[in-house]
């Protein structure tokens, strides 16, 4: 009875679909020209699983305020992906979590350029507060630590 079963769900995997993780998260990178550090968040991405287009841009700001992260609040980069924005250097482990649990929020940022935060050189020397972020007006919240 045993045999039965193990090669009935055996055969049934196989016909289940494959994890999303089998396929690489697709996610549109947004940045200015002339920054380096972004092309390694994408390098960084890329080598975490995620497929990244980069498209040089000279309305950062705005399209970052448009996707609703506030002008005090933004990172040097902006991306996009499954229906959130990502600004800035987060860490790989919070996009993951916020794919996963799916909030009612526009997305989440990592304000500045903080040192040793993906992409970026040095040595990490700080806790990086992750905030929640909204279109409707309400303030950010914090949303992760790391």
């Amino acid at each position: 009875m045993q045999r039965r079963t193990f090669l009935l769900a055996g055969t049934a995997m196989l016909f289940l679909p494959i994890p999303a993780l089998a396929e690489p998260l697709q996610a549109t990178l947004y940045k200015n020209p002339q920054c380096s550090c972004c092309e390694g968040y994408a390098v960084y991405l890329r080598d975490n699983g995620f497929s990244v287009q980069v498209k040089p841009t000279n309305d950062l700001a705005e399209i970052s305020r448009k996707a609703g992260v506030p002008a005090e609040m933004q990172g040097c980069h902006t991306m996009f992906i499954d229906g959130y924005v990502v600004d800035g250097h987060v860490p790989v482990n919070v996009v993951r979590k916020l794919l996963s649990e799916k909030p009612a929020i526009a997305g989440i940022t990592l304000p500045g350029m903080p040192m040793g935060s993906p992409g970026m050189v040095g040595t990490k020397t700080e806790t990086f507060t992750i905030y929640s972020v909204t279109k409707d007006g309400k303030p950010p919240a914090v949303y992760a630590t790391e």
